[in-house]
């Protein structure tokens, strides 16, 4: 039997659609707009005219930005930071959050109201700069990496997700003789797939964009992130201002500057549009259940 839509609903799935449209175009034609400026001729962008599609095909953009050796130096960095740094996340956030799920443990109260503080008032910058240069952590890898390993908002998520779990998993897994680290490893995590997934892109997508820690806390610029060597490329112009070839190619208007600063923004962000549509389906299921109870 099939169901007829009123006029009403009809109207509401056109301007739903419209919207929706609207939407995808506003999203999407920055992204289009960058990687047309950084294959289209010098000519066209000093001009203004383009828009969706490239005018005058020219990668020469990229060939300069492919000749910087800061580039490789700098991805490497930041795909050790974003590793390490998920992988620490996941697990101390999941360390500190599977034990206020237990209802035995008696200082849960505290810490949890300690958290909920800690995500009102901070130190400052200031104060945790003295902090990193006390821990002489200052110009090192870890700096990059220790600092937001754990935070109060992912462990309250963490803890609320791990308390839709069935307790008389953990109860049974005690009666065979486990210990709580083996529940929350064998049991725990493999059921919290879809959390672990969204929160290891949050986090992923947090390393791969983080540029003020390493302007703050880093002076050797051999472990400067992707996203200072772009700030290089975009707003000192340091990272082809110093190319005798890339400042020829300018002046004889073979490249436009906004070639090499839009290829540099395309190389930086294509690893993260590659990953992000093979977990995107887990953000929902894994946000909003843990959201489920408070």
């Amino acid at each position: 039997m099939g169901y007829k839509h009123s006029l009403g609903s009809r109207l509401f799935d056109v301007f739903n659609y419209g919207l929706m449209l609207l939407l995808i175009i506003i999203t999407v034609y920055p992204l289009l707009h960058v990687i047309s400026i950084s294959l289209s001729h010098a000519d066209f962008i000093a001009l203004g005219q383009v828009s969706f599609f490239p005018k005058g095909f020219n990668i020469k953009g990229y060939q300069i930005i492919f000749e910087k050796r800061l580039l490789y130096t700098s991805y490497a960095n930041t795909i050790m930071y974003a590793t390490v740094g998920t992988l620490l996340t996941l697990l101390l956030t999941s360390l500190m959050a599977y034990p206020l799920t237990v209802s035995k443990f008696r200082i849960k109260k505290p810490i949890t109201i300690f958290l909920a503080v800690t995500m009102f008032f901070s130190g400052g910058m200031i104060p945790t700069y003295l902090l990193m240069k006390e821990l002489h952590l200052l110009n090192t890898f870890w700096v990059m990496v220790l600092p937001g390993c754990i935070s109060a908002y992912n462990v309250i998520i963490f803890r609320t997700f791990f308390q839709n779990i069935p307790s008389e998993l953990r109860e049974s897994a005690y009666m065979d003789g486990a210990n709580d680290l083996t529940v929350l490893f064998r049991i725990y995590l493999p059921l919290s797939k879809a959390l672990l997934a969204t929160f290891a892109l949050f986090t992923i997508v947090g390393h791969w964009n983080e540029w003020f820690s390493a302007l703050i806390y880093l002076r050797d610029e051999n472990r400067y992130p992707l996203q200072m060597f772009l700030r290089s490329i975009i707003f000192t112009q340091q990272g082809y201002g110093s190319s005798e070839q890339a400042t020829e190619m300018i002046q004889n208007r073979q490249i436009n500057p906004k070639n090499i600063q839009m290829a540099a923004v395309v190389i930086t962000m294509a690893p993260i549009l590659c990953i992000y549509p093979f977990v995107q389906k887990y953000f929902v299921k894994g946000v909003m259940v843990g959201s489920i109870k408070g």
